[in-house]
């Protein structure tokens, strides 16, 4: 999914702003270089699981939240399939 580092930068974002916190304090929180969580965050950057390991630390959530897909996203209805309608079976 080419829209990944979409995805990863909305979600430091949120709940970066969740936590109240600044990039500059998420940076010093995660080791990371302030400029570089502002890059990530805008998603100039694609950050490596080092990296994204990190920042889940420092946001104390899972690494795979920071990949969690929105509810509406596209991939999630693929993942679904097609539905039967009215056909009586299983």
């Amino acid at each position: 999914m080419e829209d990944l580092p979409d995805i990863l930068a909305a979600n430091i974002r949120r709940l970066r702003r969740e936590r109240a916190i600044t990039q500059e304090e998420l940076a010093h929180i995660s080791g990371i270089d302030r400029s570089y969580v502002g890059q990530i965050e805008r998603a100039e950057h694609k950050a490596s699981v080092v990296t994204l390991g990190r920042l889940a630390r420092a946001l104390k959530v899972l690494p795979g939240d920071l990949l969690a897909l929105p509810p509406d996203h596209p991939f999630l209805s693929e993942l679904a399939g097609p539905t039967q309608d009215g056909d009586g079976g299983a």
